[in-house]
């Protein structure tokens, strides 16, 4: 019954977003119809949609299924005919009763057009003699004509936004909940620091941001999107007030792009408190067995973190962040409260942070893995339900995949990738399962991948448990701009997947957690003496069968680390066994003062979002924003069935948003835009006439394979990303 909910509320949402999209493309083409009807030019049909006419509405006529043109035509034709009762009475309906004008619904609900006498988009030779036509008016008002769709798309953003922002829209404030391990934020020094008694680099969590590139930001989504939008080699200029200093801490930081979206990021996170969502209680079933998987169970939605090892001075996620980090991987007990009682007291283990690289020689293209010197944790089963598609296929939990398709113990990233490459297709699987006695028992599977790219199971990794490895790609490179090519150290030393680490320089490992504790120790000397590396031996066991003595063979190898791994390694903490997503964001009104206020507000969004709209565009030119970060009709309903499920007024901030992006890019100096047009029309206002036809041919020809290509090349990466491509 959730299931079938949960559909229902998405198709809701999806139709809520097409209604809102054809709003956003009626007032764009009311635009042009009014300033048409002001010009005295004839518009023929005014329609939403393209393709054939489902309904159409003429004054005179009335409503019709499909189109009423035909009948139209033919009342002309019968006025232009014999002298007769006929003709004169398609006279009189033509002279005032029958508008010349259609209203109509097309089949494609897709944008839209008005059609006037002696102008079109996609046949520039079309002429028209009469009065009323289009290319009879002086080209001042052809100009005003072009322009209005857009000039009504920006008042229509200007409008939303002034009535969002009157009401108030919940959103994240300015402030830092959290800067990333190894991200420019933590690394960063304030200019200043020195000065005002600051010692410790990097941004803090409860830092409120009070100037970003020298301007006052409204949330934390303007500190997100000037990083994207940061140009080659430039800095993002934030002002800080800190509790505790008496000035504003001035960061200069550069932008790194992000491994996961791909865009330009300082490695910010917005605040967010210690209180479990108390939405998730209409879905109790889905949080429970969240709940229960990342080591939470018994706490319930609306329940807040409380105290945390008996130490009750938290106040938000980036404190217990910070608790953790300082942990040393000892497990912590956490009690948390319910809003009207009750406690739930639960044990977590801080789980070791691993090196993040691209394993990707392309810039253009990122493929992040977590790995420690080379080694990599292998991929297993998570926890399965009976109900799960994966459990019905012959998974368990705990399974580890000693051969996924054609990888041998493959580490997660990897074998999401060979579970995706066979969508749609039979995938063959060996899998190391307890066998009851303390061994593993290997059990060959074959099992279906569905279309998305799914078997059915929560992907988990070997490293919490076991000292099982498998290998890293033989060079990788640090997710920063200009980084080199390395090769991890640890990578040669190990010959076969699913082998497992004994010990490290004599220390027995038992986990990664281990592992990375007997490598920190093991290049400590290294480390704290200067040297350029440390050299050190592990024992491993290759995944061989036992001997007929029941033992296993060893083999000892001897590694070097070089100083700049070693370092990385040392700076390596501990993360929570969760994501902080599961606590709900800081409550955060952005609402103006009053009607003059929201005005004011109005404006500056509508402009900023105009200024943001052709940045993007440059950005995409210099190449700090990709294409595969660009949204067409796809990614946009799917995004805006996400607004969506934030509220109405969310969704109208949506289609403000959809409102400016129309009006740029509609007004773009490309082929076929209006933006085109207009540019061809102050090309006949300077040189005295038009563009030869043969030229507006060849641009509007240019101009449909641009707009296509693009078009499809959109909705390809959106609908990859819909289906994990």
């Amino acid at each position: 019954m959730d299931a079938l909910l949960g559909s229902l509320t998405n198709l809701f949402n999806l139709l809520l977003v097409v209604v809102g999209f054809g709003m956003v493309v009626f007032i764009h083409e009311m635009g042009h119809f009014l300033t048409a009807r002001w010009a005295g030019i004839r518009v023929f049909a005014f329609a939403l949609g393209f393709g054939p006419a489902v309904v159409s509405y003429r004054k005179g006529l009335g409503w019709r299924k499909g189109s009423s043109e035909p009948e139209y035509l033919d009342l002309i034709r019968d006025a232009q005919g014999e002298a007769g009762e006929r003709r004169e009475r398609a006279r009189a309906l033509l002279s005032g009763k029958v508008s010349p004008t259609e209203y109509r619904f097309n089949a494609l609900p897709f944008g839209g057009y008005v059609k006037m006498l002696g102008q079109s988009d996609i046949a520039p030779e079309a002429t028209a003699t009469a009065p009323d036509s289009y290319l009879a008016k002086p080209i001042w008002k052809r100009m005003v004509v072009i322009s209005g769709g857009v000039v009504m798309n920006l008042l229509l953003a200007l409008a939303i936004f002034m009535f969002v922002f009157f009401v108030g829209i919940e959103t994240e404030p300015a402030k830092i909940g959290l800067a990333r391990a190894d991200s420019p934020a933590a690394a960063a020094v304030a200019g200043n620091a020195a000065a005002l008694g600051v010692a410790e680099p990097g941004l803090r969590p409860g830092d409120v941001v009070v100037r970003v590139n020298g301007r006052a930001p409204d949330e934390f989504n303007d500190i997100v999107m000037t990083a994207a939008m940061t140009g080659p080699g430039e800095q993002v200029r934030l002002e800080v007030s800190r509790e505790g200093v008496a000035e504003a801490l001035r960061f200069a930081i550069t932008p790194e792009r992000d491994q996961f979206t791909g865009l330009l990021d300082i490695g910010v996170e917005p605040p967010r408190t210690l209180t479990v969502p108390a939405a998730y209680e209409t879905e109790r079933a889905a949080w429970d067995a969240l709940a229960a998987q990342v080591g939470l169970a018994g706490v319930g939605p609306g329940m807040t973190l409380e105290s945390v090892d008996g130490r009750s001075d938290l106040r938000t996620t980036g404190d217990l962040i910070a608790r953790v980090r300082a942990s040393g991987g000892r497990p912590m007990s956490l009690v948390f409260v319910g809003p009207v009682g009750g406690e739930a007291a639960v044990s977590v283990t801080p789980r070791p942070e691993l090196m993040i690289d691209d394993a990707n020689a392309d810039p253009e293209v990122l493929s992040p893995v977590e790995h420690l010197l080379g080694l990599m944790p292998v991929m297993k089963v998570g926890p399965v339900a009976e109900s799960d598609r994966g459990y019905a296929q012959g998974l368990r939990e705990g399974d580890i995949f000693a051969r996924l398709g054609g990888v041998e113990f493959p580490s997660v990233e990897a074998g999401i990738r060979e579970v995706q490459r066979h969508a749609g297709k039979p995938l063959e699987l060996v899998l190391l399962r307890p066998d009851g006695s303390g061994g593993l028992a290997e059990h060959a599977l074959t099992v279906t991948v569905s279309a998305e790219g799914l078997i059915g199971f929560p992907p988990r990794d070997t490293g919490d448990a076991s000292g099982l490895v498998t290998l890293s790609p033989p060079v990788l490179q640090r997710a920063k701009r200009g980084s080199a090519l390395y090769e991890p150290a640890l990578v040669n030393s190990v010959t076969r997947p699913g082998s497992r680490v004994l010990s490290v320089a004599g220390t027995p490992v038992a986990d990664f957690a281990g592992l990375r504790a007997a490598l920190v120790e093991a290049t400590r000397p290294a480390l704290e003496s200067g040297a350029d590396h440390a050299e050190f031996g592990l024992v491993l066991e290759p995944p061989l069968p036992a001997q007929p003595d029941g033992t296993r063979a060893t083999e000892t190898v001897t590694v070097s680390v070089p100083r700049d791994q070693i370092e990385r390694l040392h700076g390596l903490s501990w993360r929570l066994p969760f994501s902080t997503a599961v606590f709900e964001p800081e409550p955060f009104l952005l609402r103006a003062s009053g009607p003059i206020d929201a005005i004011r507000m109005g404006f500056a969004r509508t402009q900023r979002m105009m200024a943001m709209t052709y940045l993007t565009l440059a950005r995409l030119v210099q190449g700090t924003v990709k294409v595969d970060n660009l949204k067409g009709p796809v990614g946009i309903a799917h995004l805006g069935t996400q607004v969506a499920t934030r509220g109405y007024i969310w969704l109208l901030f949506f289609m403000g948003l959809i409102s400016v992006n129309l009006a740029v890019v509609n007004f773009l100096p490309l082929p076929i835009a209006d933006g085109g047009q207009f540019l061809m029309l102050l090309y006949e206002q300077v040189r005295g006439r038009p563009l030869p036809l043969a030229v507006q041919n060849a641009i509007t020809a240019a101009g449909l394979v641009m707009l296509v290509s693009m078009f499809l090349l959109v909705t390809y990466n959106d609908v990859a990303r819909l289906f994990g491509g």
